[in-house]
């Protein structure tokens, strides 16, 4: 891997090993308090959504939709919207095929389950759900900071963000049906291998081939991943876990801190 491409892979490795910190954290959360995970998961989804929409997608059309003639450019920026929708349709086909979480009454202890065991077959099942879809938030990271280092900062720490209460998620019911910390953590931060794996997959199919319209479609294809996962799974774990108005809060101080902080640049 070349120089080049060694920031974004340790964006990502840092990313993916923040599940890693919310299985530690597991251990410290008092059960069926998850406020603050609200706030986060919310603040998560209002920084990749500001960031999709106001930084990835202006700079895909850009990329795509620089041909010299008025008929190019408008090819150009189609394409990018086509991949746009693609990026979101891959999404919610990962989505469908296997649950991205589990409910929280199954987070909290799952006081409805009728076994342990019943728990821990949803904490597994978590945990591979988790894993496929860090994948394509690696490849987002890695891509997106080949491009522009900056931008893939403000990504991988929107990612980081959620990403923890994911690490949560896969240990405390795993914890709480064993008792098994070891177990607990090292399943949770497991899961979280699947971003950089992203990455790695990204450097071996994208580095060799990357032009405009490629690194355009990628970024295109990423903030279609990104505002699906973050209105169809961060936002509704976050009213789940939270009060009424934590999700709207957290959302708007995530694009806050965004907006204000591309002021410093």
């Amino acid at each position: 891997m070349n120089d080049g491409a060694l920031i974004p892979f340790l964006l990502t490795l840092i990313a993916g090993g923040a599940t890693a910190i919310g299985a530690g954290l597991t251990f410290a959360i008092r059960k069926n308090d998850f406020r603050v995970l609200a706030l986060g998961m919310s603040f998560s989804a209002g920084v990749m959504v500001y960031v999709s929409f106001m930084d990835i997608m202006p700079m895909a059309l850009e990329f795509m939709g620089g041909g010299e003639s008025p008929m190019a450019g408008k090819l150009g920026r189609a394409a990018a919207y086509a991949m746009f929708f693609a990026g979101a349709a891959a999404a919610a086909v990962i989505d469908y095929l296997v649950p991205e979480h589990v409910e929280s009454d199954k987070i909290g202890g799952c006081p409805h389950c009728e076994t342990k065991s019943k728990t821990k077959h949803a904490a597994l099942l978590t945990a591979i759900a988790i894993s496929v879809h860090n994948f394509p938030e690696g490849l987002s990271v890695f891509v997106t900071s080949l491009e522009d280092v900056k931008m893939g900062i403000a990504i991988a720490f929107a990612i980081t963000l959620h990403n923890i209460p994911e690490g949560i998620s896969v240990a405390l019911p795993i914890y709480n049906a064993t008792g098994d910390k070891k177990r607990a953590f090292w399943t949770a931060a497991l899961s979280g291998l699947a971003e950089p794996a992203g990455a790695v997959a990204a450097y071996l199919v994208f580095a060799p081939i990357l032009t405009p319209a490629v690194v355009g479609g990628a970024l295109a294809l990423t903030a279609g991943i990104m505002v699906y996962i973050s209105l169809d799974e961060l936002l509704p774990m976050a009213k789940e876990y939270g009060q009424e108005h934590y999700g709207i809060f957290g959302v708007f101080a995530g694009m806050a801190f965004i907006a204000i902080g591309s002021l410093a640049f």
